[in-house]
């Protein structure tokens, strides 16, 4: 199955460096939630379409591969893909890259689908994530 991707621009802040200047490692959390984010809202299957729908999408996995540092005043691109799962969960890869495009960081997270009201884990897709995956992977 091929892979939908989008990339998404991010300037770092002095806010997220450190004292040599350097991103202090928990950031890139906040930018791999950026980045998916912005590929979920543009597909309808974000976290307020889980919610309207009745679900919640817990993340209950990160592993990342930091290569090389990004540093205060970087321009950088976060390169999210979605990955289609057989099982009822959502896995996106990341790919950090600097202006030079040297590649910063790797990443993988994994969410799935609970249900608002009782937080019971779903073993099958929702419907709403059905429809709007069909439509993804057919314009892939």
């Amino acid at each position: 199955m091929s892979l939908l991707k989008t990339s998404v621009p991010i300037q770092i802040h002095f806010s997220e460096v450190d004292t040599l200047q350097i991103v202090w490692h928990g950031h890139y959390l906040k930018y791999f939630e950026f980045a998916r984010e912005t590929f979920a809202l543009a597909f309808g299957i974000d976290y307020l379409a889980a919610k309207n729908n009745g679900y919640a999408l817990p993340v209950t996995n990160i592993t990342s591969d930091y290569q090389w540092p990004l540093k205060y005043g970087d321009k950088a691109t976060v390169l999210v893909e979605f990955v289609p799962q057989d099982a009822a969960k959502i896995v996106y890869r990341y790919t950090i890259t600097n202006q030079e495009n040297k590649v910063i960081c790797k990443a993988e997270s994994t969410q799935v689908f609970t249900a608002l009201d009782s937080n019971e884990l779903q073993l099958v897709f929702p419907e709403y994530f059905k429809k709007a995956l069909k439509i993804m992977l057919n314009n892939a």
